[in-house]
Parts: structure tokens; sequence; C-alpha cells
């Protein structure tokens, strides 16, 4: 039986071989393979954890690989590896079976209590799905990350308890069980979601519903529009006008994870440690909202085992910065490169890795520091220089991703009289739209590469007049260009169309030259 074990660095992670040799000798526990602290004081606890399991420890010199040699060992999660190594060996050694016979390979985590009992650790997803790739189909993983091991297809779990249950488990294939397979209706996969034509959703509540939103039916519709096509948003506004709230409320219109986003998802999620021993695999898009006080290493990620960031963790989801512009100039302007690419190298100590980032970004900011700039009831008391030094925090590479800007007013009392569009009513287009990018080109509209935009964003000649009319006149660069006509094709996909008219245009451009309309002001 060979034993692997796992390393967390970064995305990929590796899969590392544990063996033990029992030879004569001053009893003593050596322990080679680039092994930090945590790793080395397994030496201690795997001990202890053995003989208080009812288990006799080597009185001889134990000698513990852990190979490729030159790669760093880190993490807690050596302990149970190490221990039923050792015992494997002693029992090898009593049964005079001295050949490492490796026809069978076991991936095995845990840590180890001194009283001998498993705890959980973080990673079981991602070194589960590692092991698969390698051809390795069984593991023993704590009890309470068992069902988490299990959501990798074609992998074998034992959840242990205690050192005892894993190391009796260990040459017994009965007791190691799959993943129950669930029925084919697409209900099924999805427990806790709700339907609209077919598409998963989240369950509404009361904190999601944008009926409770009075007015700004500008700001919901640009919103129903991002959803729809995985569109950039950037809304400004004075203070108390709502839009931070209908952001927050904004994961209700984000269709549920598929099956493939699911695994990466999850894998980034059980690397940093942030898994739900109650729901195994995330079918929900993430959701992050990180402090104006993040630093460039809490967004990109990074440190000694390389975790991810913001921006990794909201991979197939939402990052939202709230008063955007609070944040420092330096962390707004590292968004570029992920947004262009979907994904993020982190190198540190020599090692690099590669974390997916293929985010929504949604941004909120006040039209100045005091917020009061534009209104027509309230003095603002910033000056010209502290607002433009304000707004230089975005560079104009920056806002050119951005492919839906909404400048959004204080509503009047009258214009707030009537709730807002409910939540449900706003998927049944969002809906619609999923299901035809799904079926056209297997991506949101915001992903489309040039060639796809060529092909599908085709416009007619009154079209193309009117938006080279809106380029010239609101200095639109090809890039801007592109993500109207992105954003067209996303409103003509909510209503079915097969071809963009110059109505969906018209839209599309109304959605990217409000901004522009606010910095005149500026």
């Amino acid at each position: 039986m060979q034993i692997y074990s796992f390393s967390p660095f970064g995305y990929e992670g590796s899969l590392v071989t544990v063996e033990v040799d029992i030879r004569r000798g001053i009893p003593a526990i050596d322990l080679v393979g680039l092994a930090d602290n945590a790793v080395k004081e397994a030496r201690e606890r795997m001990q202890a954890a053995i003989r208080n399991s009812g288990f006799e420890f080597p009185p001889e010199r134990v000698l513990i690989s852990l190979s490729p040699a030159d790669l760093k060992k880190e993490g807690a999660g050596f302990d149970l590896p190490i221990a039923l190594a050792v015992l494997n060996a002693q029992k090898r050694q009593s049964d005079n079976n001295l050949s490492d016979a490796a026809s069978q390979q076991i991936l095995v985590m845990g840590e180890l209590e001194l009283s001998g009992k498993i705890r959980a650790v973080r990673g079981i997803h991602a070194a589960a799905s590692t092991a698969a790739a390698g051809g390795i189909t069984m593991c023993i993983v704590p009890a309470a990350n068992a069902d988490e091991a299990r959501e990798v297809s074609g992998m074998s779990v034992f959840g242990a308890e205690s050192l005892e249950d894993a190391f009796s488990a260990l040459n017994n294939q009965d007791v190691f069980s799959k993943k129950t397979s669930r029925a084919s209706d697409i209900s099924a996969s999805y427990p806790d979601c709700d339907f609209t034509d077919g598409i998963p959703f989240c369950k509404i509540t009361e904190a999601i519903e944008f009926s409770h939103i009075k007015g700004q039916k500008k700001l919901i519709r640009a919103l129903q529009v991002a959803a729809a096509g995985g569109h950039n948003v950037l809304a400004v506004g004075a203070p108390g006008c709502g839009k931070t709230m209908a952001m927050q409320k904004f994961p209700a219109l984000l269709p549920a994870l598929t099956k493939e986003e699911m695994q990466s998802v999850s894998r980034i999620h059980s690397i940093a440690g942030l898994m739900n021993p109650s729901k195994p695999l995330i079918c929900l898009p993430p959701f992050r909202m990180p402090h104006q006080t993040a630093s460039i290493e809490g967004l990109c990620g990074g440190g000694p085992q390389c975790r991810p960031g913001e921006i990794s963790l909201a991979h197939n989801g939402v990052l939202f910065l709230d008063e955007a512009p609070e944040f420092k100039s330096s962390v707004l302007q590292m968004l570029r490169v992920p947004l262009e690419s979907s994904k993020i190298s982190i190198s540190r100590a020599g090692r690099t890795t590669v974390f997916p980032a293929n985010f929504q970004l949604l941004m909120a900011a006040n039209p100045c520091p005091c917020g009061n700039y534009g209104s027509e009831t309230k003095i603002c008391l910033c000056s010209a220089r502290s607002i433009e030094l304000y707004w230089k925090k975005f560079s104009a590479p920056l806002l050119d991703r951005v492919d839906i800007r909404v400048y959004v007013k204080n509503e009047t009392d009258n214009s707030t009289s009537q709730k807002s569009t409910s939540t449900a009513e706003l998927r049944k287009q969002i809906a619609k739209a999923i299901s035809i990018q799904r079926n056209r080109q297997g991506k949101k509209n915001a992903a489309m590469s040039p060639s796809e935009i060529i092909q599908f964003c085709k416009i007619n000649e009154d079209s193309k007049k009117l938006l080279d009319i809106s380029s010239s006149k609101y200095s639109f660069s090809p890039r801007a260009n592109s993500s109207i006509l992105k954003v067209a094709r996303t409103i003509a996909d909510m209503s079915g169309k097969i071809s963009i008219d110059k109505e969906d245009l018209s839209e599309a451009i109304e959605l990217r030259k409000s901004f522009c309309n606010f910095m005149e002001l500026t």
C-alpha cells in the first residue's frame, strides 16, 4: 500500500509520497523531505496518538521520507498519513514482508489529536481532485471532510473519526464509499435552488427581493442586463440613493454554477479553508465584498503558501467594491490584467502558481468625497482639486473595461411611490438570455472574443451609423465599441431576438454614456 498526502501551494498543490523505514538503532524519529515546522511537529503528535490509540510504537529507529525532496511540505494534514505509514511499515516488518508493495495507492490527509482523534483540515477537495487526476481513486480523510472529498468524481472515500478507524480501513476496501448518484432530474442536483425556465437560481428571501427598492429603475435594469451577460458595472450616485443596497441584492439575479464551475470554485474555497462542512460543493456564485483597507496581497493573493485572494475567491462570481475610490489606487489598477485574462499569476519564493479569476466586477462610488456634487438640494463642499484626486483613483484603462456605467440620482417621493419589479420577474429575461448564450457559444456574452463579436454581434447599416456617431461624440475607444456590441447582444438575448436591432444598440449606448454625461460635469 503506497500512501500519499497533499501539500497545498497555490491553486495546483502537489501530491507527496509518504515512506517509512524501520531499522535497528537507537530509538529515534528522523524526518526528511524539506518539512516546515508544522510537519516536523507531526513526529511528536503521531507518536503520542499511536500509543494512545492502543498501538505499540516501534522501539527502533524510524526514518520518515516525504518526497519529492525539493518540495517544501506545509500544513498539519501530514499527521495521519505519517502515522498510518509507520503502522503499515511495522505491520509489514512483523509479517516478515519487507517489500513495499505499491500496487495500491491511497491518499491520506488529517490532523491528529494526542488522543488519536482526527481533526478536519483544509484543502481536501483540492487534494482529492489532484489525486484523481493522478489515477488515485481511494482516500482516507477526516469524517468532517468526507463529503467534500466525495464530490470529486470517481473518488472512493472513508471518513475516519480516529487513528484506529483509519488503520482498520487501510486494507479494507469495503468500507470506502463514493458519492450517492442523484436522479437525472436537474432539480435533484440543485436542491436549494428555485428554477426559472429550467435555469436554477438561489431561493428568494426578503434580503434579496428587488421589489423592496423604490424607484431606481435605470439601475435595476442595468443590473439585470449585467447579470444576463456577465458585464462589469460602475454605479455613481449620492449617498443614500440605493446603489449599494441594489448591488448587494445582485446575487439573486445570478444563475447557479454549472457542474464544471462548481468544481473550480469549490477547489479554491477548499484551499482557502472556507468550505462549509454542511455544503461540500459550492453551487451558487460567490459574492465577495472586501473592505476599502484591503491590500494588493489581500485581493490578488499571496503569503508563504500562495493562498487565494479576493479576486480568486470571486471566481465565477462577483467582486463588489463599495466606495471604490476609497481603495488604494494600486489596488484598483491591479484589477486590469485579471479582468482581461480571467486569471492571475502569483510568484513567491521562487515558486509560481496561477489562480483562475473569472469574476464580474461591481463598483459603487460617490460623485465626490462629500457625496453632494451635482445635487440640486445640497451643497458640495469639496474643492476642485479634491474631486480631481478622488477620480484619479480610476484610470482610463480600468474604466474602459467596465461595460455598464450608471449615474444614480436621488429619486423624489413621487417617483418612488411605486415598487420596483420583483426578483422573480427580473429572472425571467435573465434565464432566457443565459439559456441562449449557453447554447450559442457556451459562455456569457461579456467573455466573447473578438472573432465571436464579429460572428454573433452583427448589426445593420442604420445601427452602424448610430454607433459611429456615438463613438465620435463620446470618444469611445475600440474596446468601448466592442463592449457596447456585447451589451446590445445581451439585451437582444433577453428579448429572445436572433439579431441586434437599433433599439437594443441604443439602450447599450445609453448604459455606456450615462457616466460620460456625469464626467462632463466634473
